[in-house]
């Protein structure tokens, strides 16, 4: 799990379990005149500090009950990556298959249930970071698949939606 030292004073939130209806709402841009205010920095940092805690590869915040366009990334050695208002650009042709899970699909004893999804091998992606600053950003592998997963919670799609029935 990667730590960090300014989380500590952070709330964690709860996090809204499948078939909780906001996660499938599409959620709502974030005005970027807000991006700066106390109350949206808070959040970002609650909700950095909920995936963390939670061990998560990524969390949005329609998981934590806020249908809002924001996410939150964990990287290994690196800065994690809050991601607001993310579009992603360009998906590459080759895809692969892998197993994903999900803090908000777990089955009735509470366990995270995982399923092989096929996602875009390499993405580019366009967001606003913490500070309002325009980024753009291309990612492959693990993080582009963590990137697609979280952005579907923001158009109300769950990775089991890919699942073969």
């Amino acid at each position: 799990m990667i730590k960090n030292n300014n989380m500590e004073n952070n709330k964690i939130l709860d996090i809204v379990y499948h078939p909780d209806p906001i996660l499938r709402q599409t959620a709502q841009e974030i005005d970027l005149d807000k991006i700066k205010s106390p109350t949206m920095q808070a959040f970002i940092k609650n909700l950095e500090a909920t995936m963390l805690k939670k061990d998560g590869a990524g969390l949005a915040a329609p998981q934590v009950g806020v249908s809002q366009r924001v996410i939150a990334v964990a990287q290994r050695n690196k800065k994690n990556l809050i991601m607001i208002n993310p579009v992603i650009t360009r998906r590459s042709w080759k895809k692969v298959s892998e197993e994903e899970g999900c803090l908000s699909v777990v089955d009735e004893n509470g366990k995270i249930i995982y399923g092989r999804v096929s996602r875009h091998r390499d993405i580019t992606c366009q967001y606003f970071d913490a500070q309002g600053k325009k980024k753009k950003l291309q990612a492959e592998e693990y993080l582009a698949r963590v990137i697609q997963h979280e952005v579907d919670h923001l158009n109300g799609v769950l990775f089991i939606d890919y699942l073969e029935k």
